[in-house]
């Protein structure tokens, strides 16, 4: 199994442009991308060293990263209806 990108203008090329707004005017909303962005930074550096973690919170770093992308998600779609 590969390793790929979960950044998320990545996830969601069709939000770039409003990740970008949100990042920069919405303080909660950049804190909660700096928060998924540095935990799957951390993720893939594991993955790619093959680092000694066990499953068990290598599964629970994922399931915190899903999370995290799913209220981005909520974010960005509610932003995309309002404007």
């Amino acid at each position: 199994m590969g390793i790929s990108s979960h950044e998320l203008h990545v996830e969601f090329p069709q939000y770039k442009d409003l990740i970008q707004e949100l990042k920069s005017n919405d303080l909660k909303f950049s804190e909660k991308l700096q928060e998924y962005t540095h935990l799957d930074h951390e993720i893939e550096g594991l993955e790619k060293r093959d680092s000694p973690i066990g499953d068990d919170k290598l599964h629970r770093m994922k399931q915190k990263r899903a999370q995290l992308k799913d209220d981005l998600y909520q974010v960005l779609i509610s932003n995309a209806k309002a404007s």
